[in-house]
């Protein structure tokens, strides 16, 4: 007996319950800003003896029943949006049991953050990109910015340089001659080579300032300062038409030269003095008299002026570096990697071998110093894929190998542990655009670098 009453009485509250007028609402969330429409947003509502929820749709409509001419109280509730307690009164009926209603939502204030987007080691970075200009050349800067001499269409006809944080242009500056590169002194101050000037780049309150020097001057008196240590300066003679040159060290406390070590091409050397030997009679009564006005060697005036222009001349190459108080010279025609302290006294030397056999290796005879960490890599290229070696310092070796991802790639260099370079695709109409390849490698900045080898060539 006692169930059949339960029964009978959940029965009567059933048939009672739905005997009521219900309507269906047709509710719509709108932003209350901006009048967008929100969707996801969680409607919970009582109807009769349950609480039942639903969610809107992509366009912000959410559909529910209600019991008219009774206390219908909806929550809306939206990660994004301030929680709303809203009582339902009828409105004007679409028809005998639907009603339409608009609900505005009041956004929450909340902190973006900016998207950050990180890459695995050896993936390509866009760094810089146009549609307009390409990327001739560039220069880290210590802050982490960039230098950039970028042209429309050809360097010679127009260029501009371009102070760059990575994600916006800061200043831009024109260029009132022909430009050829972007390099840096010992300092590390950057300087844009023209035809007829150097011009020195700074950045002051967020704007580039250019200074002209002379390029005469700027090249025999600036350009051969490789580095410097407290009051050491180290200084080379090389010039591209001989193939002999020699490092010195000037200390600036009592204004004193001392030789570091002379590099000498021996080979070419006999080739380059024995080529007096096929000249005419008038040119070597030239040489002759040059040798009188100046002091230097016949042979010299003649090699100088001829065999350099010949396709078996090669010219010298024997890079000097600095890291941690340590100065390090590539000796090539040696085999060996010497190593000297901060004052020019020669500490030992090391055996190289990645020189060897460049046709099968792809040695480039280049090598690449990282201006943070001080680390010196050499690089190769096999059929058009660019690679990195980095040398052990102490024992001459090659370490690991790290290849680039795109083929044909120029104006290589390494700053902090990343490789950065200019590419555009083989063939392509793209303007030629600024990458960074981050190196798998995790390498402590070094104690005292500030400058490195600088190609004193034009």
């Amino acid at each position: 007996m006692k169930k059949l009453c339960i029964l009978f009485i959940c029965i009567s509250s059933y048939v009672q319950l739905f005997c009521q007028d219900t309507l269906i609402v047709k509710a719509s969330l709108l932003d209350k800003r901006t009048s967008d429409s929100v969707s996801n947003a969680l409607v919970r509502y009582v109807f009769g003896t349950d609480t039942l929820e639903s969610k809107s749709n992509y366009n912000g409509v959410v559909f529910f029943k209600i019991i008219s001419n009774t206390n219908n109280t909806l929550t809306i509730l939206h990660p994004l949006y301030v929680t709303e307690y809203i009582n339902i009164n009828e409105k004007k009926r679409i028809n005998r049991d639907t009603i339409r209603m608009s609900f505005y939502l009041l956004p929450m204030k909340i902190n973006e953050i900016p998207v950050v987007t990180i890459y695995p080691k050896g993936t390509p970075q866009k760094i810089f990109y146009s549609e307009y200009v390409s990327v001739a050349d560039f220069e880290v800067l210590p802050d982490g910015k960039y230098i950039l001499l970028t042209y429309p269409k050809k360097l010679n006809k127009g260029s501009d340089v371009v102070l760059y944080d990575g994600e916006n242009i800061i200043s831009n500056i024109p260029i009132n001659d022909k430009a050829v590169e972007l390099i840096h002194d010992f300092r590390g101050n950057p300087h844009v080579v023209c035809e007829k000037n150097v011009f020195g780049l700074y950045v002051k309150d967020k704007q580039i300032a250019i200074a002209t020097h002379e390029k005469n001057y700027f090249m025999k008196y600036l350009a051969p300062i490789l580095d410097s240590n407290y009051t050491k300066y180290y200084i080379t003679d090389f010039n591209k038409d001989y193939p002999s040159m020699n490092y010195y060290a000037f200390d600036q406390m009592d204004s004193t030269y001392s030789k570091i070590i002379t590099i000498t091409d021996d080979f070419m050397m006999e080739l380059y003095r024995s080529e007096y030997k096929w000249v005419d009679v008038r040119t070597k009564l030239w040489a002759k008299q040059k040798e009188q006005e100046t002091g230097i060697d016949a042979q010299i005036w003649v090699g100088a002026n001829y065999f350099t222009q010949s396709v078996y001349y090669k010219k010298l190459y024997a890079p000097m570096f600095h890291r941690n108080d340590t100065l390090f010279v590539f000796d090539y025609y040696k085999d060996l990697l010497f190593r000297f302290n901060k004052k020019g006294d020669v500490i030992d030397s090391l055996p190289i071998y990645h020189q060897f056999h460049a046709k099968e290796t792809g040695w480039k005879n280049k090598l690449i110093q990282d201006q943070v960490t001080g680390q010196i890599y050499a690089l190769f290229d096999e059929s058009g894929y660019a690679s990195l070696r980095r040398i052990n310092t102490n024992t001459g070796e090659l370490m690991e190998k790290i290849p680039l991802k795109f083929r044909y790639v120029d104006k290589i260099e390494v700053h902090d542990n990343a490789i950065y370079y200019i590419y555009r695709p083989f063939e392509s109409i793209q303007k030629k655009y600024l990458y960074k390849e981050l190196i798998p490698l995790n390498l402590e900045a070094a104690k005292t670098l500030k400058g490195d080898e600088l190609n004193i060539e034009k």
